[in-house]
């Protein structure tokens, strides 16, 4: 493998001017591609192809040859990210950890040009197995996929007891999993709030919602959602201050630090199928550390695997076509119904993430006393960041990706992992219930 190319002096980055040019220009973004990958790593680059990727959010990923080898791209870009400091792409600190990670052939950490290469490999990816199970159930193979998981998170465990560590507030802020969550709260430089990505998506905007519905942020941000009848306790604009106030870096210092992966949504984990059991292996490991709180390092994957499922958040376009949803306000009540809810399969990924990682987690958190009283809140407004921040859910947006249906059922789906329900119990509820070491009332 290649020596990883250090952090370098700041400079725009080219990865988000390729991304931008992607958009509207697919065919000069290969050619962009194609010089900065040979650039980078002083090799002849041909034949590069960007992949049309729903879960590339915030990425590119593709494939190239190269001396008749070949191999596969990948690269995740944060705005601002030429601004920022500190290590990505650690894939070494996963596998020392005994985690399945696949290792790179090449990779470049400079701020702006941040880009790994790996052997292409002919296994799919978990997010499209279990894309092709919701689409197509079968009941054989769902068992296996849930199989994979529930294995995959065991060695998360094994890895957590063996690395959890007290950590301090300068070692949390260290760690790049931030620029997932906090960060997409803030400008950069400064940190003024509202910023980043929550103040250019939705704070001032308009948003379209099912039948013609416009609604400015400030006409519904503060309402009491009203989600298919069950009050929730928390507004939209609530969540995020909280989130805001909660999730800073240093304060996520108190439940101690693992060495995780940070990102593990299903469409950086290999699928691969074996005679008798299939495994899973990670990559593209952008935020990994080794001093990630403890209580933010499987927040994504969490939800991403399971909330975001099926199609609402990846393919809102089918959504649209299989689900309802109606928004109205009265009052200061948003009242959101649909028809939309969680598949079996995903609640049984659900269920192997609460039972092989979650549950055994947080009793370790509690006997080592790094088990904070509101790690229910942390969970929580974590899991409400992981939507509300990856992608625009307004509808309303210029080139938003979302439609008012997709739209409604994903402020539903945030605002219910976010927040409580004022009585009564959810899906979310009764997951916290599942894994708590300690019984809580206080989760609102």
């Amino acid at each position: 493998m290649a020596e990883p190319r250090e952090l370098g002096a700041t400079a725009p980055s080219r990865t988000a001017e390729i991304r931008a040019v992607a958009r509207s220009d697919p065919a000069r973004a290969e050619a962009m591609l194609c010089a900065l990958i040979a650039e980078l790593f002083s090799i002849p680059v041909a034949g590069l192809e960007i992949n049309a990727d729903p879960y590339s959010l915030n990425s590119l990923n593709g494939f190239f040859t190269s001396e008749g080898a070949d191999f596969f791209f990948k690269f995740h870009q944060e705005e601002g990210e030429e601004l920022m400091r500190g290590e990505y792409y650690r894939a070494d600190i996963l596998s020392r950890a005994g985690l399945p990670v696949d290792q790179p052939v090449q990779i470049s950490t400079l701020p702006g040009e941040q880009l790994l290469v790996y052997a292409r490999r002919s296994d799919p990816r978990f997010s499209d197995v279990l894309f092709d199970l919701d689409r197509a159930p079968d009941p054989a193979a769902a068992a296996r996929a849930v199989d994979a998981e529930a294995r995959l998170n065991d060695r998360l465990l094994a890895c957590a007891r063996a690395t959890l560590a007290p950590i301090t507030p300068e070692q949390s802020r260290a760690e790049p999993i931030h620029r997932l969550f906090h960060e997409r709260l803030i400008d950069q430089p400064g940190g003024a709030y509202p910023g980043g990505r929550l103040a250019r998506f939705y704070v001032g905007k308009r948003f379209a919602f099912p039948g013609g519905l416009s609604l400015h942020w400030d006409e519904f941000a503060h309402a009491r959602p009203v989600i298919n009848g069950m009050e929730y306790s928390r507004s939209l604009a609530e969540l995020f201050d909280r989130a805001h106030a909660r999730l800073v870096p240093e304060r996520l210092a108190d439940a101690g630090g693992i060495t995780a992966h940070g990102d593990a949504h299903n469409a950086n984990v290999w699928y691969e199928r074996g005679d008798d059991a299939d495994s899973l292996t990670f990559f593209d490991p952008a935020f990994a550390g080794d001093a990630v709180p403890s209580l933010l390092a499987e927040v994504k994957s969490t939800f991403h695997n399971v909330f975001a499922h099926p199609f609402w958040l990846y393919t809102p376009e089918i959504a649209a076509g299989r689900h309802t949803a109606s928004l109205r306000l009265e009052a200061d009540r948003l009242l959101i119904d649909t028809d939309w809810q969680l598949s079996p399969l995903r609640r049984q990924l659900l269920h192997a993430k609460a039972r092989h990682f979650w549950a055994p987690m947080l009793r370790m958190l509690k006997e080592r006393g790094l088990l904070p009283d509101d790690w229910q809140e942390v969970v929580r407004l974590g899991l409400f960041l992981c939507p509300t921040l990856v992608m625009n859910l307004n509808a309303g947006a210029q080139g938003a990706p979302h439609n008012p249906v997709s739209s409604a059922i994903g402020l539903s789906v945030a605002l219910s992992v976010g927040g409580a329900p004022v009585s009564g119990g959810d899906e979310v509820t009764r997951f916290l219930s599942d894994i708590a070491p300690i019984s809580h009332t206080n989760d609102r």
